[in-house]
């Protein structure tokens, strides 16, 4: 999910400004709220045709036994709103989730959405797993959608909006200003919105006019008082202007409103019978033809530029607008009427995630700041933990955002950078910020000699551009920057450094399921492995070396890699439960992850649930599974958990006979991830790690845990209370918790 709070903007009282409520759109994290997306619909169907066929697929397994993928995204989606809708929840957190939601779904139709038309278009007709074609999942998403659209805006005005009202957060329309309020506006708008304005005219000589991907716009009719005639025009709403702008204290009013109010400024000497609003979604997913390209950065930013003008979508208009208004518009941008979505204003919702960065401490989820991990905080210096010491200690187990991600992953690697015994680092980046600190002691190691190698994925998605910047800042400062191997995504998340410590030297790694990114490491939950284990240190050697040279290398000591050896060592070690089982051996298998897709995988899970052994899937996002199903799955249960922070780590737990086995990556059970992505997974060895990793499993599939709660027929039913009423507690609650009383533990 694109799950994710965004920054915290400052608010401007004693004068409007139009950055009082700043323009914002959160990091997308694909997958993102908000985001398991896979980009590539047509290769997931093939995927599925030649599983199908092949030797891979169980012929005893009965039809019918995969859920859709785009519903259970929808439903996915559906529980981000319910978080909104929730009388629990801090209000400004509802506010952010309705945020979320919205921007959620305009992933989901900008590449979902956009695929299945693709698809139609070009007369292919594969079924997916789920049995239906593409044109039935088309209007099953129409449908659904619609009426999570309906509940989306019916939450906004019917609820969260009054109640922000009740707590003096005025979310107002022009109308409802007064006349000062309107007089201190219109001075702002004279002074820095009207000259940022392009009304543009439709007429024989001016065509309807290109709209942008997720843009708000004016449709204005106006009228010439000399001819009569009537005439269309669009304004499109400056993106980057504040979304609400503030009125006067906490009295908020959205952007456009300030623009219609002014319409006449902007048409002099005609007459404005109506405007109305609308937003088109458009396809902005990328097809970069790889194996043909010799410079992958230069085909990418042509593509990125081609990305502004794919074909619409989505039409969203308000309910009120005129007939003849919105045949223009359908008949202009050829959308059926099936795409067109009429709500209430105002549209794009987006823009509360400025309202939720108000700062109302008391209206949000009590504050909490990670601390030091423990077997970090012993061996800090004046300033920061000497990581390489910890190291050499013990391996630390990392689970952010409880435990700081500036005082572990950061420090190791401004450590590494400032050491001058480190000799070489190496770093894979799917996913960061340019100001990173991350970047920086990447820059500086160059800079003072060390051996800096960092693999960029530039494909990472809404994110290449900003990777192709930071790419390029990198590669000025004399890093060794590549790209990775045609065709496939690298999204593994690796770190390595090579120490000279005497007359040895010696590798320190980091494995995480995260991006190296502090900021969104203060809002993911997140693991990582920090070790100075030779075996470690050495698969990561081999796998730089296959991602930056020509190494065929493909199997490993510690590690689970994709393509080739990840998806084929779950599903051995998910059969091996079966045999352990039958043998009267601990058998289970826990998975936590986002997404859930991979048939191959739920097949294995399937055979062994079959078998008496019990399945635990705890799920973010998407699921394909359907557990509950007699005969098949009676002995798989599916929970999903959603909170303040974006559930985002993938573990792999087995009972292996009585002797535990547990994995962690950055691998999702998705085709993307096993077929096209290179991914990792990391044995986790240290026992006591294990254990903490399988307390972790057991408390968010407990039933006195707060969960959302999969039945067989695709529905989640939401699970927030005991049978006497009382509510249940959250996992990431209780883990906030042991931090704190661990930290107040002398």
């Amino acid at each position: 999910m694109s799950q994710q709070p965004s920054a915290d903007v400052p608010v401007q009282h004693a004068q409007p400004s139009v950055g009082s409520i700043a323009a914002h759109r959160p990091h997308t994290l694909a997958g993102s709220p908000v985001t398991n997306l896979d980009p590539d619909i047509d290769a997931d169907l093939d995927a599925y045709a030649e599983y199908a066929e092949g030797a891979g697929a169980d012929a005893e397994l009965p039809q019918g036994r995969f859920l859709d993928r785009e519903r259970s995204w929808l439903a996915f989606n559906e529980r981000v709103l319910e978080l909104a809708e929730d009388p629990a929840t801090p209000l400004l957190e509802r506010a952010n989730f309705l945020a979320i939601f919205a921007s959620n779904l305009d992933e989901f139709f900008m590449v979902r959405v956009a695929g299945l038309k693709r698809r139609i278009a070009t007369g292919v007709a594969t079924r997916s797993a789920s049995g239906l074609q593409p044109r039935e999942v088309l209007e099953l998403i129409w449908t659904r959608s619609r009426e999570l659209m309906a509940r989306h805006a019916a939450c906004y005005q019917q609820d969260i909006a009054p109640a922000l009202a009740d707590e003096g957060v005025h979310l107002i329309r022009w109308p409802e200003l007064t006349e000062k309020e309107q007089a201190r506006l219109f001075t702002l708008f004279r002074q820095q919105i009207f000259p940022v304005l392009t009304p543009l005219a439709v007429d024989p000589a001016h065509p309807f006019p290109y709209i942008s991907g997720l843009s708000l716009n004016l449709a204005v009719v106006v009228r010439n008082p000399v001819s009569g005639h009537r005439h269309f025009a669009r304004v499109k709403v400056p993106p980057l202007l504040s979304r609400f702008l503030e009125a006067s204290p906490q009295r908020y009013v959205p952007l456009e409103d300030v623009i219609a109010a002014h319409l006449e400024e902007l048409f002099p000497g005609m007459e404005v019978l109506a405007h109305h609003m609308f937003r088109v979604t458009r396809n902005e997913d990328l097809e970069v033809e790889e194996d043909d390209t010799e410079n992958l950065l230069q085909a990418l930013e042509k593509e990125l530029m081609r990305r502004r003008f794919g074909p619409p979508v989505r039409l969203e208009v308000e309910e009120s607008i005129d007939p003849y208004v919105l045949d223009l518009l359908v008949r202009e941008l050829k959308m059926s009427d099936a795409e067109v979505y009429p709500l209430p204003g105002p549209l794009d919702l987006t823009g509360l995630f400025g309202i939720a960065a108000l700062d109302r401490p008391e209206l949000k989820f009590p504050k909490y700041i990670a601390g030091t991990h423990r077997d970090l905080a012993e061996v800090e210096s004046a300033s920061a933990p000497d990581v390489f010491a910890a190291l050499r200690e013990r391996d630390v187990l990392l689970h952010h955002p409880y435990d700081s991600f500036s005082t572990s992953v950061q420090a190791f690697l401004e450590q590494a950078a400032a050491d001058p015994d480190v000799l070489a680092i190496k770093q894979t980046l799917y996913r960061t910020s340019g100001d990173s600190p991350i970047v920086d002691a990447l820059i500086d190691a160059a800079e003072s000699g060390k051996q800096v190698l960092v693999l960029v994925e530039i494909k990472a998605r809404f994110d290449e551009q900003a990777n192709i910047k930071w790419a390029r800042k990198l590669e000025e400062s004399g890093c060794h920057v590549v790209y990775g191997l045609v065709g496939l995504k690298t999204h593994c998340k690796l770190s390595l450094v090579v120490r000279q410590e005497g007359d040895q030297l010696v590798r320190y790694s980091h494995v995480g399921t995260g991006n190296y990114h502090p900021k969104t490491a203060r809002l993911y939950e997140d693991l990582g492995l920090l070790t100075a284990n030779p075996q470690v240190g050495a698969d990561l050697s081999d796998l730089f070396n296959r991602l930056s040279g020509y190494s065929r290398r493909e199997t490993y000591r510690r590690l689970l890699v994709a393509p080739k050896s990840l998806r084929d060592g779950l599903v051995a070690r998910i059969n091996k439960e079966t045999a352990h089982h039958q043998a009267g051996r601990p058998a289970y298998v826990r998975i936590k992850v986002n997404s859930m897709v991979d048939e191959a995988i739920i097949d294995a899970c399937y055979r062994a649930a079959r078998a008496g052994v019990q399945v635990d899937i705890w799920v973010r996002g998407i699921c394909a599974i359907r557990p509950g199903v007699a005969g098949l799955s009676e002995n798989i249960r599916v929970r999903s958990i959603l909170g303040r922070f974006l559930e985002h780590s993938r573990v792999f737990a087995f009972g292996n006979g009585g002797e535990p086995e547990v994995w962690f990556g950055s691998a999702d059970m998705m085709h993307r991830n096993l077929d096209r992505r290179i991914e990792a997974l990391v044995r986790v060895t240290d026992p006591a790690h294990r254990a903490s990793l399988s307390r972790l499993l057991e408390t968010g599939m407990s039933d006195s845990t707060a969960s959302w709660h999969l039945g067989p027929d695709g529905n989640w039913t939401r699970h927030s209370a005991d049978a006497d009423g009382q509510p249940l507690r959250h996992v990431q609650e209780m883990l906030i918790d042991a931090r704190r009383r661990r930290r107040a533990t002398p």
